[in-house]
């Protein structure tokens, strides 16, 4: 078999590879199919910790706001719920923030949540006040609706139809024939049907003359 050099394609992807391996240990960033490997490695793990990452931040923004909230006599999941029966729609990024560099703020968020524990939960109420009134409507149309419909309905009938046949006429219509483009077999055939004598002797355009008279 010929040998089969690496062409300009070939050492394109390898050289991209071996740049995206550059500062690994050892033959990690000089041989291909080793920087190949830790490259597509590294880029798993890239992937997975790009999810990570969200959620250990999400951890430590809780566990500051946690620690804040408690300094306040109040605990993460009171101060969460009565911001959200306040309707604040502050983040637990901007919260955790307030927490460390604003101590004086993040207390004033904590009385709002405070006054909010004791409201009834706004979500909640609108529900069920929607649902209490299109209870009502529903009713009141139900109510209309039986009033307005009788009591009882007779059926009439229709009355009979009778179907009348009319005599159908009949008009004869002459069909015409194209004898030019019959052949003369054809047309000797017709001939003798028509009682035309001498026909054997007879050209097609004879023929055609003779018919068509």
């Amino acid at each position: 078999m010929p040998r089969v050099k690496g062409g300009y394609t070939t050492r394109r992807r390898r050289k991209a590879v071996l740049k995206l391996a550059k500062g690994y240990v050892g033959s990690k960033h000089t041989i291909y199919r080793t920087a190949n490997e830790a490259v597509m490695r590294a880029m798993q793990y890239a992937y997975r910790d790009r999810k990570q990452k969200k959620r250990d931040f999400r951890k430590l923004w809780i566990q500051r706001i946690n620690a804040a909230a408690k300094e306040n006599g109040l605990k993460y999941s009171l101060f969460i719920c009565g911001l959200s029966r306040a309707g604040v729609e502050v983040n637990r990024k901007m919260l955790a923030d307030l927490a460390v560099n604003d101590p004086k703020a993040f207390t004033e968020f904590v009385e709002i949540a405070k006054k909010g524990l004791t409201m009834p939960s706004v979500k909640l109420t609108e529900k069920v006040v929607v649902l209490q009134t299109e209870s009502k409507a529903a009713k009141a149309a139900k109510a209309d609706v039986a009033q307005e419909a009788p009591k009882a309905t007779k059926t009439v009938k229709a009355p009979k139809t009778v179907k009348v046949e009319t005599p159908k006429t009949e008009v004869a219509v002459e069909a015409t024939v194209d004898y030019n483009k019959m052949t003369v077999a054809e047309l000797k055939v017709i001939a003798k049907e028509k009682g035309i004598t001498g026909i054997s002797a007879m050209k097609k355009a004879d023929l055609v003359a003779a018919l068509t008279k």
